[in-house]
């Protein structure tokens, strides 16, 4: 493997560490009829150039879609879970929301939600450990998200958990976009993953194995949160070595007032122009920008422009874009007078507005474009 599972970039030429002869399984452990056909794995440590992930160099152990959870049972572990879900209800007030723990494993997170107002599920890949969350009564479905094709066969979640799941996944973006895809438009949630920067701190090099294929930190952790479409709302470090986010569904922008606008402005900028237009008289626009190319098209007034001033040489003896209205120097007035002009060349504006009166008179009408509607000038200018 030499890129990175989750923004594709390249690997560093050089490899952080090596490993030789090390655990191909950290589970599975081999009996002694076994030992005969047993052999360790090599491999790198590596880091991509892009977002800077810390991941092995090798493929994912058989066995990465099952959660096991050789903590997860204990007392510890059961009132951080308890700690967690208490503030996390709280924070996102989601009372009688619908839950998805994505790994659940046999559900020993699950029975700890349950003790919340919070309706709790669970999907699990192992067929084992779902026959065990069901005996215990929690609701298990036997299913791996794996992929944003991969669609749980149940009505939206408001919330979903992954608790220490990610770091085992060679496709963590397919993961979180399938869990996006399955989530609420104001879905949240939590992740956890094993913090690098603990390791860092107390230089375990002890602990890296195979299972683990991805190293995050809170810096790779978070890119790749909001690279597969969620907003980081808050970031902690828990039971020393653990990373936890809370995350929200990110959404689309609101641009409501910004079509209204389309709609005002391009409205007053016509009645403007048809108002000059019918008395028999031109109108030019002075700005061959980006701006003024725009308001052209979208107020549909290419034929109504007689032409547009540019002060750059660069710019004149050539056409707008779409609209084709010819783009003059400012001497052109003297050959061809119009009768107004709308300045649309944002922060220039006063000093075209003197420009216009020095050259040109104050017979001119001149109009210049704010950001939500048109404006006629007096005499004083802006």
């Amino acid at each position: 493997m030499k890129n990175c599972i989750v923004c594709n970039g390249r690997f560093h030429s050089q490899p952080l560490l090596s490993y030789e002869n090390m655990p191909a399984l950290a589970q599975n452990i081999p009996s002694e009829e076994e030992i005969a056909s047993e052999k360790g794995i090599d491999f790198n440590v590596c880091q991509c150039s892009c977002c800077g992930l810390v991941q092995l160099d090798c493929d994912a152990v058989f066995y990465y879609k099952d959660v096991i959870r050789a903590g997860g049972g204990s007392s510890h572990m059961l009132d951080i879970r308890r700690r967690q879900y208490r503030d996390f209800i709280q924070k996102f007030n989601l009372t009688g929301k619908r839950f998805i723990e994505v790994g659940c494993g046999q559900g020993e997170f699950l029975q700890i939600l349950n003790e919340f107002d919070v309706k709790a599920f669970g999907i699990e890949n192992n067929a084992e450990l779902v026959q065990k969350a069901v005996e215990k009564g929690l609701s298990v479905t036997r299913f791996f998200l794996g992929s944003q094709d991969d669609t749980i066969p149940s009505e939206k979640y408001d919330a979903f958990l992954s608790f220490n799941f990610l770091e085992h996944q060679p496709d963590p973006c397919g993961m979180l976009q399938g869990i996006y895809n399955c989530l609420t438009d104001a879905g949240v949630g939590i992740v956890t993953v094993p913090s690098f920067e603990y390791i860092i701190e107390h230089n375990s090099y002890y602990e890296f194995i195979r299972d683990h294929i991805a190293y995050y930190t809170e810096d790779t952790l978070r890119f790749l949160l909001e690279y597969t479409g969620f907003e980081v709302i808050e970031l902690s470090r828990i039971n020393r070595d653990t990373i936890s986010a809370y995350v929200r569904k990110r959404q689309m922008l609101d641009l409501t007032e910004l079509k209204n606008n389309f709609t005002r402005l391009n409205s007053s900028i016509q009645q403007f122009v048809h108002n000059i237009k019918s008395q028999g008289r031109e109108v030019a626009l002075w700005g061959a920008s980006h701006q003024g190319f725009t308001i052209l098209s979208t107020a549909q007034l290419g034929k109504d422009i007689a032409y547009i001033i540019d002060s750059a040489p660069f710019k004149q003896g050539k056409y707008s874009p779409a609209t084709h209205v010819p783009i003059v120097s400012p001497d052109y007035f003297s050959e061809k007078k119009v009768d107004a002009i709308i300045i649309v060349a944002p922060g220039y504006s006063q000093e075209i507005y003197k420009t216009i009166r020095s050259r040109y008179g104050t017979d001119v009408v001149v109009a210049v474009l704010r950001s939500e509607n048109l404006e006629i000038l007096g005499e004083n200018g802006i």
